[in-house]
């Protein structure tokens, strides 16, 4: 790849860092971006031949490379969306039946959002691919409409954004039930089959607000013509299944840690690094880099969750370029800080590591 063509790119992929998915034109940004494309690897030769300003751009280019790694198609990545996909795909009842959702329930830094938004960008695709970007009545189609909620949203305030989402111009005014109709005509207007609910755990479920949205949730299982798929932590704990009504229709789908304390664990974890190893654009990479050298490294300073795995390796990428390293082993790595509930985890896990009480290494090793 030249780096004329890498400025291009640069160019291509600029907009996707300014895309706000609570906006239709962010969430259509974001479903249709071409593929990232990986830099070539230079040698340290090549690089040294860069002029200034070509290794600046080069560089950059790997920052933005590392920093968007993935996702990576795990085992609980491939589990999650083999449940989603049941569900979502099954649910093609006409408009007089209610429709089942999926509450994705999991600790923080495992990856849920990354997940369920892969899958929903595959099934916005495949939506127009198979019906078009209009409607029978020529409205625009949105296969998806995605909701963030905060720690103080209720019922007026999550109809709103809904209807933000939309660009609907009467989100700023009008009675709760007058934005929730508001919001079901843009729903069927656009055909909008997938309703992803993200951040749910915010929600304080038991309070007033709370139960207005529980309230407010059946009555969109029942009217509006879509799967809702909610996403956040600790949710049958946050009441979302207190009312019977939705335990009924929800389908609760977790998601796992890596684990070491078995051979499968293990080897999950090895392939899960070779997958990441072979995607470094790194001069002075080699085989095994990460799989071998830097395994237990790894999990001690992630605990096993993809979150903070990836933001350590992203990191440390950094660092490595800067640095002029290129290569990722301890010494780099030790310089990068990472997420405070990996930080506090990881010398309980070393001492663990340095007694060899638990070890990251498969008893046969599999490349």
């Amino acid at each position: 790849m030249t780096i004329a063509l890498i400025r291009q790119h640069l160019q291509d992929y600029a907009p996707l860092g300014n895309v706000a998915l609570s906006r239709k034109e962010g969430w259509r940004d974001f479903a249709d971006a071409p593929s990232l494309v990986a830099p070539q690897v230079l040698t340290h030769r090549q690089l040294r031949a860069l002029s200034a300003d070509d290794a600046e751009v080069y560089n950059h280019f790997r920052q933005l490379w590392h920093a968007n790694l993935g996702p990576i198609r795990t085992p609980q990545l491939t589990a999650l969306h083999e449940q989603l996909s049941t569900v979502v795909d099954s649910n093609l009842q006409f408009g007089d039946k209610a429709k089942g959702a999926v509450a994705i329930d999991a600790y923080p830094g495992l990856g849920k959002t990354t997940s369920v938004l892969a899958f929903a960008k595959a099934f916005h695709r495949r939506e127009i691919r198979i019906k078009g970007t209009r409607t029978r009545d020529g409205h625009q189609r949105w296969p998806v409409c995605r909701v963030g909620l905060t720690g103080n949203t209720g019922l007026k305030e999550f109809n709103r954004a809904m209807l933000e989402f939309y660009a609907h111009p009467g989100s700023t005014r009008g009675t709760s039930a007058d934005l929730s109709r508001r919001a079901l005509d843009c729903v069927t207007s656009c055909e909008t089959r997938l309703l992803v609910v993200d951040d749910l755990h915010f929600l304080r479920m038991h309070a007033t607000s709370g139960v207005e949205i529980s309230n407010h949730f059946k009555y969109i299982a029942n009217e509006f013509p879509v799967t809702v798929v909610f996403v956040g932590v600790k949710l049958a704990e946050r009441g979302l299944f207190a009312e019977a009504q939705t335990a009924r229709r929800t389908t609760l789908v977790g998601m796992r840690p890596f684990v070491i304390d078995t051979d499968t664990g293990r080897r999950e974890w090895r392939t899960m690094l070779l997958a990441i190893e072979q995607g470094l654009v790194l001069a002075d990479k080699y085989p095994g880099m990460l799989a071998d050298d830097l395994s237990d490294y790894l999990f001690t300073r992630s605990t096993g969750h993809i979150g903070s795995l990836m933001v350590l390796i992203n990191r440390g990428c950094h660092r490595a370029i800067a640095t002029g390293r290129e290569r990722l082993d301890a010494d780099v790595l030790d310089t990068v800080s990472n997420d405070e509930d990996a930080e506090t985890a990881r010398r309980e896990l070393q001492a663990a590591l340095d007694a060899r009480r638990i070890t990251t290494r498969p008893t046969r090793r599999r490349r």
